[in-house]
């Protein structure tokens, strides 16, 4: 079935392509260069999730994560503790276990084998009880500690494998706006020289803080006034290139993900009818993304 084209811009006159995984509520699969559903993982509202090297998709819904096959076929599966309330974030580990973050009343990330035993708990202070807002994108760091943003308490916290909070880094700064401006953290990537990439859902902004939290980059809808394009920024990925992909979960214009540069100019936006909790772009140009991208 034919959906809307990706919106191309350029960059040195060449045009954008992506193709790219989408998690989001109404689809969840692979979105082709030219903007059609190439891959549909039967099960929309996807949390989480990546195209692993194998070709194969790793996702987490709410209930449960799962690593499938093109084919349809369940290879890896975790259910949802009956003692918690949902998942939040799902990824492969250099050691083969899956990382998986889950909410509730204990809220925890577990490192699963793949036949989905439990090898490790690491318990996460999130500050709240409320299981839906207690952290998002967690993700294990190549140091071995695991990264957490904690929306309701504005925290990103680092956690050594034996749940000690090594560090916490504030999001709801002053020159941000301070507590009002909801700067939610959701997406938190780690980057070179102890920085991290940070989407701030309800504060509509992305940021770079620095290691000891300080801002050296943002990028909000006050610099791209023509097409406004922050609305919910939740998911994120830092592209070899040094550009940002974001999407923008809430999306009440066109543009539902979209691509800018370090100096804040927009090269490519997805405008088909899916909005995106998370994304990971696979091709540029019908060639595989070269180098390592963060997410």
């Amino acid at each position: 079935m034919l959906f809307f084209s990706s919106v191309l811009t350029t960059v040195a006159d060449e045009p954008v392509r992506h193709s790219f995984f989408i998690a989001g509520p109404t689809f969840t699969g692979i979105i082709n260069e030219a903007g059609d559903e190439e891959w549909d993982a039967g099960k929309p509202a996807a949390r989480d999730g990546f195209i692993l090297p194998n070709g194969n998709a790793l996702i987490a819904w709410s209930d449960e994560a799962k690593e499938l096959t093109r084919d349809g076929e369940v290879v890896f599966h975790y259910q949802c503790s009956v003692e918690n309330q949902e998942l939040g974030a799902v990824q492969r580990l250099e050691n083969g276990r899956t990382l998986i973050a889950e909410l509730g009343a204990r809220p925890r990330l577990l490192e699963v084998s793949a036949n989905g035993a439990v090898e490790l708990e690491i318990k996460l202070d999130p500050e709240t009880d409320n299981a839906h807002m207690q952290t998002r994108m967690a993700r294990k760091l190549s140091n071995g500690h695991y990264l957490a943003p904690h929306l309701l308490a504005f925290k990103l916290k680092e956690y050594s494998s034996r749940g000690e909070m090594l560090r916490e880094w504030a999001t709801d700064l002053e020159e941000l706006g301070g507590r009002p401006a909801e700067n939610w953290p959701f997406t938190a990537i780690r980057l070179e020289a102890g920085r991290t990439l940070v989407t701030l859902t309800h504060g509509n902004k992305v940021v770079e803080l620095d290691q000891d939290g300080h801002v050296v980059w943002r990028v909000d809808n006050d610099d791209l006034p023509h097409h406004r394009p922050f609305a919910d920024p939740c998911g994120a990925q830092r592209l070899p290139n040094g550009n940002t992909v974001i999407a923008s979960y809430a999306a009440n214009g066109p543009i539902k993900v979209f691509e800018v540069t370090r100096d804040k100019q927009l090269v490519w936006s997805y405008t088909g009818p899916h909005r995106a909790h998370e994304i990971q772009i696979l091709t540029t140009n019908g060639q595989p993304l070269a180098g390592q991208p963060l997410k």
